[in-house]
């Protein structure tokens, strides 16, 4: 007899999370403290970053005009806990640092200059469209360059710092502490998107040190920051990003890059500008589904490091910004060659993991080996659907008419043929 799954969780504590006791205590105790003691203004943030990574030069200072968006946001729109004081200066700070020790990598090895990004494999896609599922098995290919979650945060090491006791860069350790917390805060969120500390991960948090990433908006709900990066020019943001890669590959080489990050849908012409020869694989699922899964996963993600934030009020802007990568994703398909794009529909990948994931290596080139065939038939074997849990995503809870999506959204399903699941 085989065991029957559990039900969907339905999250049902929206106007009022539950967080963890002592997190609620140390946010009722801390809330005036930080907010008299934490600054987030954009010379303290620069000064401490240069402080703790024993550096000045940070490069090109384009970045200070997002940065100082960013900060202004944070302290006139966020509703930030003391928690999400604390948190939000410490995220800023890490990127910063990174900034400075690219800088100084380059500074001591300019000939990282000449390092070529080949025909990247790039995914496209909006989350609950399988790209998590379809990159962690492309990963499997031994031959491909991704980053792993630990190097997400802090991409380039201190020179000072030595191995740990068992010989790993303590960067993992730390990528661990961080996912063990953020489990803590919100256990649903593994069942959502999966992280593991040393398992590949989104290119976003490179984006992201350029300070110019919709990956703030959805940590905090600041929507004067997306009003600003919708008429921002991101080409620079992904000129560096280029430049992150060209200084990762030379630290650790292996022949080709494994990228993905849901953002690109918004960025397609600076993507293939910097990218040229890049093979492009592009998911797709019920615009529905995908507007349901993102809104409800950054509504709950809101509590995290926000105190009072309205979940309806972030629930129609994610509702919004939704479509606005949508509309991107169609507006701005013509940017991508059509010799080097391969749409990869979520039912068919459902019903085929693996016969996709050969689609996908043999348009782009990729020949696959016998070990990486293993280590995908092993990868399938210990993360079945499910391991996590399932969520029930209910755009109705938050005040969403999914009637409504429906008919805003048919655009993009006749574009691409997307049926409704």
């Amino acid at each position: 007899m085989t065991d029957t799954p559990p039900p969907p969780t339905r999250i049902d504590d929206w106007d009022a999370p539950r967080l963890p006791i002592p997190l609620r205590i140390f946010n009722a105790v801390a809330d005036g403290p930080t907010r008299r003691g934490v600054d987030l203004g954009l010379e303290s943030v620069m000064a401490e970053a240069c402080k703790r990574a024993g550096l000045s030069d940070f490069g090109d200072r384009r970045f200070t005009e997002p940065l100082g968006v960013l900060l202004r946001a944070l302290r006139e729109e966020a509703p930030l806990s003391a928690f999400g004081r604390l948190v939000s200066r410490h995220f800023i700070l890490q990127m910063l640092v990174g900034r400075l020790r690219l800088e100084e990598l380059y500074r001591r090895h300019p000939e990282i200059e000449d390092e070529v990004i080949e025909r990247p494999i790039i995914v496209a896609g909006l989350p609950r469209t399988g790209t998590t599922h379809l990159f962690n098995l492309l990963s499997q290919h031994d031959a491909l360059r991704w980053i792993p979650y630990w190097e997400s945060l802090e991409p380039f090491p201190d020179p000072a710092e030595k191995p740990g006791k068992d010989g790993r860069d303590p960067r993992i350790r730390r990528g661990q502490g961080t996912l063990k917390f953020l489990s803590w805060i919100m256990p649903l969120f593994n069942a959502m998107h999966e992280f593991t500390p040393e398992g590949p991960h989104e290119e976003i948090q490179l984006l992201a040190m350029d300070f110019t990433s919709v990956l703030f908006e959805s940590s905090w709900h600041i929507p004067s920051y997306g009003a600003w990066y919708k008429q921002a020019d991101r080409s620079g943001a992904y000129a560096f990003l280029k430049r992150c890669l060209k200084a990762l590959q030379f630290l650790d080489r292996k022949p080709r890059w494994l990228l993905k990050t849901p953002e690109h849908l918004m960025n397609l012409g600076p993507l293939v500008c910097e990218f040229p020869d890049a093979t492009f694989v592009q998911t797709h699922r019920d615009p529905v589904r995908i507007t349901a899964s993102l809104t409800v996963m950054v509504v709950y993600g809101s509590r995290l490091q926000q105190r009072g934030v309205d979940p309806r009020e972030v629930a129609r802007y994610w509702s919004a910004r939704t479509e606005d990568f949508l509309r991107a994703s169609v507006g701005d398909r013509h940017y991508l060659p059509t010799d080097r794009v391969i749409d990869v529909q979520f039912s068919d990948f459902m019903a085929d993991m693996k016969g996709t994931v050969r689609r996908v290596f043999e348009f782009a080139d990729q020949p696959m080996t016998g070990s990486t065939d293993a280590a995908i038939d092993r990868f399938l074997a210990e993360n079945p659907k499910g391991k996590h849990g399932v969520v029930d995503y209910r755009l109705e809870d938050l005040g969403i008419d999914s009637a409504e999506r429906r008919r805003a959204l048919a655009f993009y399903s006749r574009r691409f043929g997307v049926d409704a699941i």
